[in-house]
């Protein structure tokens, strides 16, 4: 077994894709729309299925934003260079909500970011060995 997707639903999608692609450079895969159900759906990611993970953005028709809740935590992507990813994300109009650092207890680099919906994000520097998705 493997995960396949994590989906996040969004009030603006063209913001959203925007974001994923111009901010943290996925690549936009797919999109489906449907009218009859009133949702649309952006499938967004450094690769494809099924060798790499895909988020699903979904924008219901009507809907602008959502309340976050307390269970959602964050979506972590990797980054060789953890400052630089940083510094990309704050020149492409992202906003970074922990500047890089270790983790609590550990020796980690970690960063976080918000999306446009207030989604979490977490930069974790790591080498790559060979293709890998992430940050660069």
């Amino acid at each position: 077994m493997r995960i396949l997707h994590t989906m996040l639903r969004v009030g603006d999608l063209q913001r959203s894709i925007d974001f994923y692609t111009k901010v943290l450079g996925m690549k936009l895969l797919r999109t489906s729309d449907n009218p009859e159900y009133q949702y649309t759906l952006a499938f967004v990611g450094y690769g494809n299925n099924p060798d790499h993970a895909e988020l699903e953005l979904t924008y219901n028709y009507g809907v602008t934003s959502y309340e976050m809740g307390t269970a959602y935590g964050h979506i972590a992507i990797s980054t060789t260079d953890i400052v630089s990813a940083c510094a990309a994300v704050k020149a492409n109009g992202g906003n970074v909500t922990r500047e890089p650092g270790p983790v609590k207890g550990g020796t980690t680099m970690i960063a976080f970011i918000t999306d446009p919906d207030g989604y979490k994000v977490e930069l974790i520097e790591r080498s790559f060995d060979g293709e890998g998705g992430g940050l660069r």
